[in-house]
C-alpha cells in the first residue's frame, strides 16, 4: 500500500489531492495540518518522515501571496525555498519520491511562444524568485525529484480568481479586467487527477520509478487573457456583469506579472500518455460545484 504525504494540505491543491482519496482505497493518504507538520521547522519535518515513512511526497505547500511577498521576502523564501529543501532532504534520506509544484512566473519574459521546460529563467519579483530558488535547490538536493510548473490555478477550495469574480459579479454591474496578460487557467483538481494517475502507473509497475524526475509543465489546454477568463466565468455561471478590458498599467500591482506565460505540455503528455482538458471545460466543471 503506497503512502502519500501531502504537505500544504490546507491549500487549494492539497485539498484537491485529499478529496480524491476515496478513488484510491488501497493507498494511505497523510494530509497533516500546519500544526501537525510545520515544514518550516526542519526537526518537525525529520520527525514526521521518520514516523510515517512516505513512499511519495506531494509538496503543495507554498507562499503564494504574490504582491505581499514584496514586503515579506523572508517569509516567502522561508516557505518556497528553505522548507522545500527540508522536505527534499528527508525524501532523499527515506527514499521517498518527491513531487514538488511550482509556477510559470519563474521564466524570462518576452517569449512569444509556449514555454518549454528548458527555457531561460529570469523571475521578476520576490514570489517568482523564491519559487525558482526552491526549484533549483530541490533538484540539487534531490536530483530525482519531479518539479511540476503550472499556471493560473483555481479550485472549489481556497481563495482564487474564479471565486473573486463570482463575488464581484454579484456585487457590481461593471468590472475592468486586464486583457494584456496571456496564459492558461488551470483547475487544481485536474492537476491532482493527473499526478495521482502518474503515481498509479509507477506504483503498478507500468512506468519505471525514474520517470518521475525532472521539470514538467502542466496546465489546462487552450489560451486566454484574464479578461477572457472573467467573461467565461460570468457566461457559464449566468451572471450579468459588464466586463471591460483594461491594460495592466491601469491596474498597477506591487509585483509584476508575466504578459505571456503559456506553457507547452508536450513533455508530460508524451512521457505519461495523458490527455489534458481544455480550460473552459474544466471551468464549467468547477462552476457546477460552486454555483448552486
Amino acid at each position: 500500500m503506497p503512502t502519500l504525504l501531502i504537505t500544504g494540505a490546507g491549500g487549494q491543491l492539497g485539498k484537491e489531492f485529499k478529496a480524491l482519496e476515496s478513488a484510491y482505497p488501497n493507498w494511505n493518504f497523510i494530509a497533516p495540518t500546519r500544526q501537525e507538520l510545520d515544514i518550516c521547522d526542519e526537526n518537525s519535518v525529520a520527525w514526521f518522515f521518520e514516523k510515517h515513512q512516505p513512499d511519495y511526497c506531494l509538496n503543495t505547500a507554498a507562499y503564494t501571496a504574490v504582491d505581499k511577498a514584496e514586503t515579506e521576502q523572508e517569509q516567502a523564501y522561508k516557505v518556497n525555498r528553505d522548507a522545500a529543501v527540508f522536505v527534499a532532504r528527508q525524501c532523499q534520506l527515506h527514499h521517498s519520491q518527491l513531487i514538488h509544484f511550482s509556477t510559470d512566473y519563474v521564466y524570462k519574459s518576452g517569449v512569444s511562444r509556449p514555454l518549454i521546460e528548458t527555457d531561460a529563467t529570469a523571475p521578476e519579483g520576490v514570489y517568482a524568485a523564491s519559487k525558482l530558488a526552491g526549484d533549483e535547490d530541490i533538484l540539487v538536493t534531490l536530483p530525482g525529484a519531479m518539479v511540476i510548473r503550472t499556471s493560473w490555478v483555481y479550485s472549489t477550495f481556497g481563495h482564487n480568481f474564479v471565486k473573486t469574480m463570482l463575488r464581484l459579479g454579484e456585487e457590481r454591474d461593471e468590472l475592468g479586467i486586464v486583457f494584456d496578460q496571456i496564459g492558461t487557467p488551470t483547475y487544481a483538481r485536474d492537476i491532482a487527477v493527473a499526478v495521482l494517475n502518474i503515481i498509479d502507473k509507477v506504483a503498478s509497475g507500468k512506468l519505471p520509478n525514474n520517470s518521475l524526475s525532472g521539470i514538467f509543465h502542466y496546465s489546462n489546454e487552450g489560451v486566454c487573457s484574464w479578461y477572457d477568463f472573467a467573461l467565461s466565468i460570468f457566461e457559464l455561471s449566468s451572471i450579468i456583469c459588464e466586463v471591460k478590458p483594461i491594460e495592466s498599467k491601469a491596474y498597477p500591482t506591487p509585483a509584476k506579472r508575466p504578459h505571456f506565460s503559456v506553457l507547452n505540455k508536450a513533455k508530460i503528455k508524451e512521457q505519461f500518455e495523458m490527455t489534458i482538458p481544455h480550460w473552459r471545460d474544466s471551468l464549467r466543471e468547477c462552476l457546477e460545484k460552486l454555483v448552486v
